[in-house]
């Protein structure tokens, strides 16, 4: 009640354990969303309303597609379509991931991997990991 402009809460711990803490604490005052990409399903489980996710920006049909299956039947619902996308969700869970989501939206046409410093593009070892995940995830978009 003392900030009464705040509307929502983007959880973004990786503690799926403090939804429900908030959701205890305030009730239905505010409205609560998942900010950790690999944690979706298990966010609307615990009661958030949306979503708060890097991924969306280079395979926006499948994160729109498994946020409302995870909505309207859970996990069940969810299960083949998280575990295609749980490699590219986890890539938004680690330091590099602006880098790792621009490289993702470059390798599906709809950006480019060109980041400001600090930043830099990802390199070597690194980078081919991540290609050979994101190509992956491209050649078996759609086949689940």
């Amino acid at each position: 009640a003392e900030f009464p402009h705040v509307q929502a809460i983007k959880e973004s711990s990786g503690d799926i354990r403090r939804l429900a803490a908030i959701k205890a604490l305030l009730g239905d005052r505010l409205v609560l969303l998942v900010g950790v990409d690999d944690l979706i399903v298990e966010g609307i489980a615990m009661g958030a309303e949306g979503w708060i996710a890097g991924t969306v920006n280079a395979f926006p049909e499948e994160a729109v597609q498994l946020f409302e299956q995870a909505r309207r039947g859970g996990y069940a619902a969810a299960r083949e379509l998280y575990e295609w996308s749980l490699p590219l969700l986890r890539m938004d869970t680690v330091p590099k991931f602006v880098q790792l989501i621009k490289l993702m939206q470059e390798r599906v046409g709809l950006g480019s991997e060109r980041v400001r410093a600090p930043r830099l593009v990802v390199e070597g070892g690194e980078r081919a990991q991540a290609l050979q995940l994101i190509d992956h995830a491209i050649a078996t978009r759609g086949k689940r």
